[in-house]
């Protein structure tokens, strides 16, 4: 009797403009390579369940799914996955993969960008790979390294360090932490917000780091209002420039 050959998990990338009110044309940012994977594919673990089915209509309208929306397998991580992140190992996911065991392929997907990076999904990948499945990551947008990139930053020597604390006084003080890491070590500290507190990160970071330390910000990235602008922080001040601050933004400090 043979034995079943496993799936595989596919990490599948969505485009960055999740929660905007123009969707930028899939075909402008994803592989079409990645595209016609997704789009055999019928089971899925995710973030949450609507979005996915949203995205794969998507997909539908320029590579036709096997399976029609309805049919396809979603699983959700557990909502506590989303609050406290998946990636200390706490989270045991092998569950989630027992259609991979049982031989059909399986796609990870979060909200926007990559799985498992700035998003959940890792205790997912973790599983996989302790159950002795491929893992597969497919190409497609990632905001972090976009607006790396983009910012004339250091790209040797970087991490990202997630949300900043909310009330103020603790958020200053992880600011000037930053900072003094990023003058200190050159290394680029990159993190990000919720649309809606944008605004109110950048003028505690405008108020708070150094004149000479250099900041850089990446604004719906992959879309047409999209705006990338770095510059020190004296001259932010100084000029004033305008970003679209209700998109997704991703903020880098260094030297």
């Amino acid at each position: 009797m043979s034995s079943i050959t496993k799936g595989k998990l596919y990490l599948v990338p969505a485009p960055l403009d999740f929660g905007c009110d123009i969707e930028a044309p899939l075909q402008d940012v994803m592989p079409l390579g990645t595209l016609q994977i997704a789009a055999r594919l019928s089971c899925w673990i995710c973030e949450n369940a609507k979005s996915t089915r949203a995205y794969l209509k998507r997909i539908n309208e320029l590579q036709p799914l096997a399976n029609p929306v309805q049919m396809q397998q979603i699983q959700e991580l557990p909502r506590e996955v989303h609050k406290k992140g998946d990636h200390t190992g706490n989270f045991d996911a092998r569950p989630l993969l027992a259609l991979a065991m049982e031989g059909r392929d399986m796609g990870l997907v979060s909200e926007a960008g990559m799985p498992a990076i700035a998003d959940p999904g890792s205790s997912v990948v973790r599983a996989a790979h302790d159950l002795g499945l491929q893992v597969v990551p497919l190409t497609g947008p990632m905001s972090l390294m976009l607006a790396l990139a983009a910012s004339g930053l250091n790209g040797q020597n970087f991490a990202f360090v997630g949300y900043l604390p909310q009330d103020a006084g603790g958020r200053s003080q992880r600011i000037r932490e930053l900072e003094s890491l990023a003058l200190k070590t050159g290394q680029t500290q990159l993190f990000i917000e919720t649309p809606y507190r944008n605004a109110a990160l950048l003028q505690a970071l405008l108020q708070t780091l150094q004149g000479n330390t250099r900041l850089a910000l990446g604004c719906g990235l992959t879309m047409d209002k999209g705006v990338c602008r770095s510059a020190q922080v004296s001259i932010w001040k100084r000029d004033k420039p305008a970003v679209p601050l209700d998109l997704p933004t991703v903020f880098c400090i260094g030297r």
